[in-house]
């Protein structure tokens, strides 16, 4: 298969290139410029387009069977605008999707994010797909509202899309200043570790299992033609970050000692995320 990835040298799009030249597909990635690498090593690379998003034309998607949309605005905290993360979340993303659709691709991967469900996930021990969406903040407000706008972008354009919202990933190639990587610089370094008092319940799954996933699904085409099709991407098993950082902290033979309760919660923090993991949603 001819698959054409945005976000190709990010976290998750770096594992998901690997995997799919591993697997034997054509792979097209786009990077903003030469400079920007993907944050493991590949196998052998794949075709790069040295452009942005809104840059991109229907002559590039020639010969596309998937298109795999993993790029993605302001995705760490402190988050952009709600104006500029709608602007490069929904606007140029749709646009985007659309050249392929002139270009005749009738097959997408989107990623999405659990944050999207805000505070209706701490109503639910597990989040069903159909769970009502409220964000508490701009990047997740924006990530949402591209999952309702690319339900009609698949019933206007007669298209089968897949969208994947993504739980807690973590693993190599994790931006420096999340969790898990500077967990392990700590332990490594034999430093201690300031966090919060890490009660905040989350659905942990490596980066290589979320991979692995996307990649199926653009091997199984599951979607039928006009329906958007939405999945939880998580492992459905609920942990709190102490417990996660614990795990870790052991792993690592760490010297230096964790401290809960060092660093306050985020304002507006939601405590729970774990999703139901089994069960798409479809609409047209």
């Amino acid at each position: 298969m001819h698959l054409f990835v945005t976000g190709a040298t990010g976290f998750v799009g770096s594992h998901f290139v690997q995997q799919a030249v591993i697997r034997g597909h054509q792979v097209t990635g786009v990077r903003r410029s030469p400079d920007r690498r993907c944050r493991i090593e590949l196998p052998q690379q794949p075709r790069w387009l040295d452009r942005c998003l809104s840059e991109l034309t229907p002559e590039d998607f020639t010969d596309v069977d998937v298109v795999v949309h993993l790029a993605a605005h302001s995705t760490n905290p402190p988050y952009d605008t709600l104006q500029r993360c709608l602007h490069w979340n929904v606007i140029v993303s749709l646009d985007a999707l659309s050249k392929a659709v002139t270009a005749g691709v009738d097959r997408f991967v989107v990623t999405g994010s659990c944050f999207e469900y805000g505070r209706s996930g701490e109503r639910y021990e597990h989040i069903p797909v159909d769970a009502p969406l409220e964000p508490t903040a701009t990047y997740p407000t924006s990530k949402a509202a591209a999952s309702v706008a690319l339900r009609s972008f698949a019933a206007t354009t007669k298209t089968r899309v897949s969208v994947y919202r993504l739980f807690q990933v973590y693993g190599e190639g994790e931006a420096e200043g999340r969790l898990w990587p500077s967990l392990r610089k700590a332990a490594l370094e034999g430093e201690d570790f300031p966090m919060t008092k890490g009660e905040q319940i989350r659905d942990f799954i490596a980066v290589q299992d979320v991979a692995k996933r996307l990649l199926d699904a653009c091997e199984s085409g599951a979607t039928e033609s006009g329906v958007a099709s939405y999945h939880n991407l998580g492992s459905g098993h609920p942990q709190s970050i102490l417990e996660f950082s614990r795990h870790w902290w052991k792993h690592w033979g760490a010297t230096g000692k964790l401290i809960p309760g060092a660093i306050a919660y985020r304002e507006n923090e939601v405590m729970r995320y774990v999703g139901c993991v089994d069960q798409p949603k479809t609409g047209s």
